[in-house]
């Protein structure tokens, strides 16, 4: 006859609840396949697919024999220039907004927000695993339109070999880009109820009026940081002049990549600990 206390012994201990990196990949391997097929990775490919389509037309024209762009300029002078108008002031705080609020919010919003934090792994490993989803999977998209980009452009009165690295350059300031602009709104995301309003705000209201006045109101946005970056991965001194005539009084390249590192890490910290500590409530 069993005893009670060897009937104990002989129970089966419950595992452990997996830490918080551990449920962070599994709630990323959850979250990728979902955030790849969705409707905002097309909307997001349309984006960064139209300069793609604008370096064609230019490409057509040299094709036919036309000169598409007037001295100075030369294809990494309006590479750099795109680069610097559409990838870093539109397409990457855009595509932050759309994906990095959504991140807690639509979950919410559709009420799935109770499966996610009903599994056995720690909630503010479900805000970093969608987070570094979200990073993957724009970066999977949007990096290589800049690559596709850059061989249409270059190519046009320049040489590849001349502007590698600045293409290197570039794609690690979009990723940057990408990462502090997603952290900061997945804080808000997880925060607001109506995070997609204050994210274009923020984006095309605040950080416009501050980047545009002398001070340090500046520094309270991530453009400053950003944009600071760019005229470090200009290819020719002609484009460092134009940049240098819109950026007065920037950051170094140290400075700006430690805003820019300091910026990621407080916002997801701070986002992870908002997750952890709020009650969110479904509206029926």
């Amino acid at each position: 006859m069993t005893t009670p206390t060897s009937a104990a012994a002989t129970r089966r201990e419950a595992p452990a609840p997996p830490g918080l990196w551990t449920g962070a990949w599994r709630v990323f391997d959850l979250s990728i396949g979902q955030m790849l097929w969705s409707r905002r990775t097309v909307f997001m490919a349309l984006v960064v697919g139209l300069p793609v389509v604008v370096a064609l037309v230019l490409r057509g024209l040299v094709i036919v024999g036309a000169q598409p762009f007037r001295p100075p300029a030369t294809g990494p002078i309006v590479f750099g220039m795109m680069i610097w108008g559409f990838f870093v002031r539109l397409a990457v705080p855009v595509l932050a907004i759309f994906y990095g609020t959504a991140l807690i919010a639509d979950e919410v919003e559709d009420r799935t927000i109770t499966y996610l934090f009903t599994r056995p792994v720690p909630r503010a490993a479900v805000l970093l695993g969608k987070y570094f989803a979200f990073l993957v999977c724009t970066v999977a998209v949007v990096l290589p339109a800049v690559v596709v980009l850059w061989l249409l452009i270059v190519p046009i009165d320049g040489r590849l070999s001349a502007a590698f690295p600045a293409l290197a350059a570039d794609l690690g300031i979009v990723a940057v880009g990408l990462a502090a602009y997603g952290a900061l709104f997945a804080f808000v995301g997880a925060t607001l109820k109506r995070p997609l309003l204050f994210g274009l705000l923020f984006v095309f209201g605040w950080e416009v009026f501050a980047t545009a006045l002398p001070g340090y109101l500046r520094q309270l946005t991530v453009a400053h940081y950003l944009q600071a970056l760019v005229p470090h991965a200009m290819p020719s001194d002609g484009a460092v002049a134009m940049l240098q005539m819109v950026f007065r009084d920037t950051p170094g390249l140290v400075h700006s990549l430690g805003g820019l590192a300091v910026i990621t890490v407080v916002a997801l910290a701070a986002a992870a600990r908002r997750v952890t500590r709020r009650e969110y409530v479904l509206e029926h």
